[in-house]
């Protein structure tokens, strides 16, 4: 091992985290509040050999760093930390163990577990509380000294759609592509591969605004996933908060190039990109799990750890740690990249799993906590979109409407509400407030309709076609006997449990899929689509595949005219939101009579065409309502009409016909029929004046225009 740059490095400075190159050199820093030397390994270009060990001579405000000539771009280095192996206290420092920069930008190899990767000997008496003296390096990934350089030919940095024009289309980077048969071999399932030609224009032609990527954070395979042959493909295992994780690149040494190369090209097509970002754990687990970064660099500052044992890590997660969010470098560091990934890499937002965790102080969640407050007072990070995942499964993890204005969150109320309505287990006054974008959660605090995102299927769960095709899970091939994953679907097989020949089945689970997507993109609110639900992608009644880098997550692009039906179905559904405002109002619908216009905003209508009543909202068995709302209302806090077309939109989840007396609605004496779930894809001709009677099919749903 040579010392070329011993004599040469010089102090740097503490400001620029991780390692800035500017030209001529590279400046390495690294916080560590209780490290007593912290050294920087440069190795070959393939990270296989340790070259140089270098001391970073200079400690400022709990910052080391140092400064090194001639280390440029594409230069492969790691980290080692000195410091007490003090588990009991807290400190788990192994100078043995080669740890991964945490401002990293890109990342080289992947992990091979190996004993080598934990600070403690695997097997010896006394488990973690051993120190292990082995070299870890040959087992695991180091960092890369980037070039920042890009040409952006001009575009802004970011998108910025308007809230209440998105319409959110949830895809993982590499299952979309893997067998799409326009994307070059080389290049499916990856970043190249999304940013096809052929791909982009299909996202595009659907309608969508924004596409939000499952994690694409440099992650670590489980092992234990690996010893039973599978995979954590869904990618919630960060162990790198600023790198893109190579393995979706089609040139892994220019991985920082190619995504920012996706992003522009979405963006250049109009579209935005949103990322889903795991900043609650990392993958070194528990105490008993592997040292790669955090848990050897500063284990008592990065991580919970319990009060009183703080050998042992608190777990709100479920994953083995929880970041500590409440410390003030953590979450500069959190905060540092989410401006990274905005400012350099130009994404549109982010949406954060499991994020009550992070308003998460030691009291519980708190509203107000330092890293809400960093973040909405941000210069940066207040102008892009911020979508929380509002809870896990700590102790009051569930906070639905419980984030401050300016986020927007994962509403589940929505998803439950709306599969039990089309499976007939929920009411009208049960499914009403939920089509109004769940105004008795979001309406307070000046919060907006947009800040409710419904979904009805995403990566974690069924499908939108299995929720119609299974009453129960089938997670066999996860290798856990099927315990695995929620039992709480609330889906509905239609009368034959998996795939059947049965005509009269399979029509109605085409009507429901269709009924469940017309409630999705109709409902005000903000609509997430999964990706493939728009064709109607099954896994196979497998509700968890997070361990599936196979043909049950992958997308099969062969699909037949039943998908291609419904792949228009969303396009008219999309295009019919775009139209008319009305359906993706940036006010609450309340129903409350404006004095002022004398205009309703909302009116429930009941199957007679008249407005409901107290009994008709008590009457367990209504189930065929009718949502009627004026183009007349103030779209906006100024005293003005709105010059909007009036909407009705009917819902019938009754197992029979029922005749639907089309409602007086001031403007105009007919309503016009702009979509039938039983109609599919046929273009509707039906016009009539109010007081006509149309016949909603059982099960069914539709949307009528007031017209002259």
């Amino acid at each position: 091992m040579t010392d070329v740059h011993r004599g040469r490095v010089r102090e740097g400075n503490s400001r620029a985290h991780g390692a800035i190159w500017d030209g001529k050199g590279t400046n390495f820093t690294l916080f560590s509040a209780n490290a007593t030397k912290v050294e920087v390994c440069l190795f070959d270009s393939a990270g296989a050999t340790e070259r140089e060990r270098i001391v970073l001579p200079e400690y400022t405000d709990q910052v080391w760093h140092g400064y090194l000539p001639d280390v440029a771009p594409g230069s492969v280095y790691g980290f080692r930390v000195h410091g007490p192996y003090a588990p009991l206290e807290g400190h788990r420092f192994n100078p043995n163990k080669l740890l991964l920069d945490p401002y990293a930008r890109a990342h080289i190899g992947q992990m091979r577990w190996a004993p080598e990767c934990f600070g403690y000997t695997v097997g010896a008496e006394g488990d973690d509380l051993t120190f292990d003296e082995r070299d870890s390096a040959p087992f695991v990934p180091k960092c890369i000294v980037v070039d920042p350089d890009f040409d952006w030919k001009g575009q802004p940095r970011t998108r910025q759609v308007p809230w209440d024009n998105t319409i959110i289309y949830e895809a993982h980077v590499k299952g979309f592509t893997k067998l799409h048969p326009a994307v070059p071999p080389h290049k499916q399932g990856t970043y190249a591969g999304l940013a096809t030609k052929e791909v982009i224009d299909y996202v595009k032609s659907l309608g969508v605004t924004s596409i939000e990527l499952l994690p694409i954070h440099t992650f670590v395979n489980d092992d234990h996933l690996l010893e039973k042959g599978l995979t954590n493909y869904w990618g919630y295992n960060s162990i790198g908060f600023f790198a893109p994780d190579p393995r979706y690149a089609s040139a892994k040494d220019q991985c920082l190039r190619e995504f920012k190369e996706m992003v522009a090209t979405f963006h250049a097509a109009g579209l935005e990109v949103i990322l889903d970002v795991v900043y609650n754990h990392t993958a070194e687990g528990n105490e008993r799990g592997p040292t790669l970064s955090f848990k050897g660099i500063d284990n008592a500052s990065y991580y919970r750890l319990l009060p009183d044992e703080k050998r042992f890590y608190v777990n709100d997660t479920g994953t083995g740690n929880t970041l500590n969010i409440s410390h003030a470098n953590v979450i500069e560091m959190v905060t540092d990249s989410l401006r990274y990934w905005v400012s350099e890499l130009h994404v549109d937002g982010f949406r954060f799993d499991l994020g009550t965790i992070l308003a998460r102080e030691t009291n519980g969640f708190d509203n107000q906590s330092g890293f809400l407050k960093a973040c909405n007072q941000d210069p940066v990070l207040r102008t892009v979109k911020l979508i929380a995942e509002p809870w896990d499964c700590g102790p009051g993890g569930y906070q639905v409407g419980g984030f401050p204005p300016g986020w927007a969150e994962w509403n589940d109320r929505h998803r439950d509400t709306v599969r039990d309505y089309w499976k007939g287990a929920a009411t009208a006054s049960q499914i009403a407030p939920r089509l109004c974008a769940s105004g008795d959660i979001y309406d307070h605090l000046g919060r907006r309709p947009w800040a409710s995102v419904n979904f009805l299927a995403a990566h974690d769960g069924f499908t939108l076609n299995d929720v119609v095709t299974y009453n129960d899970k089938h997670n066999e091939a996860n290798g856990e006997e099927n315990r695995d994953g929620s039992s709480d679907n609330r889906s509905w097989n239609c009368g034959v449990e998996g795939p059947t020949d049965d005509p009269a089945v399979n029509t109605l689970r085409s009507r429901q899929i269709r009924n469940l997507l017309g409630t999705l993109l109709l409902s005000q609110g903000t609509p997430m689509l999964l990706a493939g639900d728009e064709f109607g992608r099954t896994q196979r009644g497998n509700n968890n595949a997070y361990c599936h880098d196979d043909e049950i997550s992958w997308f099969d692009w062969n699909f037949d005219d039943k998908g291609r039906s419904l792949v228009e179905f969303v396009r008219k559904l999309c295009a019919l939101r775009r139209k008319y405002p009305i359906l993706r109002r940036n006010r609450f619908l309340t129903g409350a009579y404006d004095e002022e216009l004398e205009v309703k905003d909302l009116t429930w209508i009941n199957a007679s065409g008249m407005e409901m009543k107290p009994e008709d909202w008590s009457d367990a068995n209504m189930r065929c309502f009718g949502m009627m709302m004026d183009g007349r209302a103030r779209p906006s806090g100024l005293r003005q009409r709105g010059t909007e077309a009036a909407m009705l939109l009917v819902m019938n989840s009754h197992h029979d016909l029922v005749e639907f007396t089309l409602p007086e609605c001031p403007g105009g004496r007919h309503w016009a029929l702009a979509i039938d779930t039983n109609l599919g894809n046929e273009e509707p001709t039906f016009r009539a004046e109010t007081g006509h009677a149309y016949g909603m099919t059982s099960r069914s749903l539709a949307l009528f225009v007031h017209c002259e």
